[in-house]
């Protein structure tokens, strides 16, 4: 990198940095905090959404299977995406901003103490708060192997630059922070996603080589499976990123807490969609390619910054960084607003149950120490992210596999067909999930390994979610659970009429 990216890069974190304390103008308490007050349009909910689904792990780990794999990545990643958000257009994303209208919350969670009980909603909480610790840390690694490939920084200084950044805009400036810094970031790695595109199809030839450049690269590369990313992969991860992208990711239901009705958060679903069935085919475009541009690759996760580095000059080379950042600081904000909300709107309840609740002042302050924490703690997890399988293992084995038992009782509690599944489905499921998980991922790793290479991936992440999934149905048959309050918090989601329930009034 020179002067120029450097300058460019710069100037990209510092305009984070305004917009975040900009953003603190428009936060006097905590919903405004973390639901920006139930005012966030539509279109930006759903920029939102779609900015904050993926990070600089997308250059690094998937560039990797790009290289290796193909077009596969494509199919398992960016189509199952579009299709969680078909499904959540429909069943999911109307209910949240509901949730927020009927009983007045501000957390993921917060509905879970009259859709089950305390304790369910207690172990959903500090479960889910560990797990994103991980998640983030995958995160801010990412950030720092792309930084130390374009400019030799050490990767623990890359680490604390882009998490220290991050800190300080989403612990002043709250939800608005993020979205208006989303949309900031979406028309930078715009920019910078297009130009990389150029530059590398005039490398190959033209356009012509969208169609033509498959024939020069090996066959598999072509299939819409290959290697892990099997059928079976692809299927388990659609309930995944159903899970996931529709609120079992918490900061993604933040979103759709945010907007201003039902039909707006719909709206923001099926834009968000849109833009994970196009831009990704720009975005991976180069990373197809880069077998053929940069061939023998020993570390292929460094691809795409390798290929910046060799097609790109150099102030352009500082904009495709920043634009790398914009996804990872996207996600990372969000993460640590929609965990600091579960902080101090359920874990903190939780352990104050009996006594008098936080004042609203002290809300906001609780909310901003929360943020702070959380980004604390998910540095400290990258700087030893190699004790967990580096990147891809922290993303998709990890997170993939448990973010199912947690999501589970969180979003299908929502949908009438599973009333009956109470507090014991619930929680079970989550601990089944949880056991299989440590089951294939550390007892029986032998016998998953002799499944084959291709296996090991399917079996570890499939096992935790649908077992869980099985047991909270299954539950809800054998043990069929009959809450008054409950039933009517579920009515009151199925549409936008009738008055919020008795129970959520006094809650909220």
């Amino acid at each position: 990198m020179g002067s120029v990216a450097w300058i460019v890069l710069s100037l990209y974190f510092v305009l984070m940095i305004v917009i975040g304390w900009w953003a603190k103008s428009r936060v006097h308490d905590a919903r405004d905090f973390f639901t920006a007050g139930g005012r966030m349009p539509w279109w930006l909910a759903g920029i939102s959404h779609h900015m904050s689904g993926y990070s600089a792990a997308v250059f690094v780990a998937y560039a990797a299977i790009a290289y290796t794999t193909g077009f596969a990545l494509y199919v398992w990643w960016a189509i199952g995406i579009v299709f969680a958000m078909a499904v959540g257009s429909v069943l999911f994303a109307p209910k949240w901003p509901r949730l927020r209208e009927r009983l007045g919350i501000i957390s993921p969670l917060e509905y879970l103490t009259t859709r089950y009980n305390l304790p369910a909603q207690q172990v959903l909480a500090w479960s889910g708060a560990a797990l994103k610790i991980f998640d983030v840390g995958a995160k801010w690694t990412a950030s720092a192997v792309l930084l130390n490939v374009f400019a030799g920084v050490p990767l623990h200084w890359g680490v604390l630059l882009t998490g220290g950044v991050t800190l300080v805009y989403s612990t002043v400036g709250g939800l608005w922070a993020d979205a208006l810094t989303d949309l900031g970031q979406f028309v930078i790695q715009l920019a910078a996603g297009v130009a990389m595109l150029v530059v590398t199809l005039s490398k190959l030839g033209g356009i012509s080589s969208v169609w033509t450049m498959w024939d020069r690269l090996p066959a598999s590369h072509a299939k819409p499976f290959a290697g892990s990313y099997t059928v079976a992969f692809f299927l388990v991860y659609l309930l995944i990123d159903t899970l996931s992208y529709n609120g079992g990711t918490w900061n993604l239901a933040q979103r759709f807490i945010a907007a201003g009705n039902a039909a707006q958060a719909r709206r923001a679903a099926v834009l968000s969609g849109a833009l994970y069935l196009v831009w990704p085919l720009v975005l991976f475009f180069p990373m197809w390619a880069a077998p053929l541009l940069l061939p023998g690759l020993k570390e292929p996760d460094q691809s795409y910054a390798l290929l910046t580095t060799h097609l790109l000059p150099s102030g352009l080379i500082g904009l495709v960084l920043a634009g790398m950042f914009a996804h990872t600081m996207a996600m990372t904000s969000s993460d640590a607003n929609a965990i600091s909300a579960v902080v101090v709107r359920d874990i903190i309840p939780g352990l104050m149950r009996g006594r008098s609740s936080l004042s609203a002042r002290a809300e906001l302050a609780a909310g901003r120490i929360a943020t702070f924490s959380f980004i604390a703690l998910s540095l400290v997890i990258a700087l030893t992210s190699d004790h967990f399988g580096g990147v891809l293992g922290l993303l998709i084995l990890w997170f993939g596999a448990l973010v199912g038992p947690i999501a589970i009782p969180m979003l299908f509690g929502m949908l009438p067909w599973f009333r009956r599944s109470g507090p014991s489905a619930a929680i079970l499921s989550w601990a089944a999930g949880l056991i299989v998980f440590a089951l294939t991922k550390y007892v029986f790793d032998g016998q998953v390994a002799r499944l084959g290479e291709n296996w090991v991936s399917t079996v570890t992440v499939a096992g935790p979610v649908i077992v869980a999934f099985v047991v909270f149905a299954v539950t809800g048959l054998v043990r069929p659970w009959r809450d008054p309050a409950s039933d009517e918090l579920i009515d009151a989601l199925s549409s936008d009429e009738g008055p919020a329930p008795e129970q959520a009034i006094a809650h909220a």
